[in-house]
């Protein structure tokens, strides 16, 4: 049974913001996939509703995402997200259910 922690973020775009919110959220794949503790970061955007996207991740531990966080690509894209969001994005944090 993994003990890692799945986590997922959910985002919709002021009108006329979509294109940017896929490019940042795509942006952030690279520094979050290198940093130690995370196991997975992938963007999804909602063929349907393109205003909308969220992002699953998957972390080694709580202590991995705090530490997320807390580094500067992680500020820098909370300020952006004030910017361009439609309303705050909201964060799900899952764990394995019981056998």
């Amino acid at each position: 049974m993994s003990s890692t922690l799945t986590i997922v973020a959910g985002f919709v775009a002021k009108p006329g913001q979509e294109q940017r919110l896929r490019d940042e959220l795509n942006a952030m794949i690279a520094p979050s996939l290198a940093e130690e503790g995370c196991v997975a970061y992938q963007p999804y955007t909602d063929p349907n509703r393109p205003d909308r996207m969220i992002i699953v991740e998957e972390w080694a531990d709580a202590a991995a995402l705090e530490y997320h966080f807390s580094l500067p690509h992680f500020e820098r894209i909370a300020k952006v997200l004030d910017e361009i969001l439609a309303e705050p994005f909201t964060l799900r944090r899952l764990t394995d259910a019981p056998a």
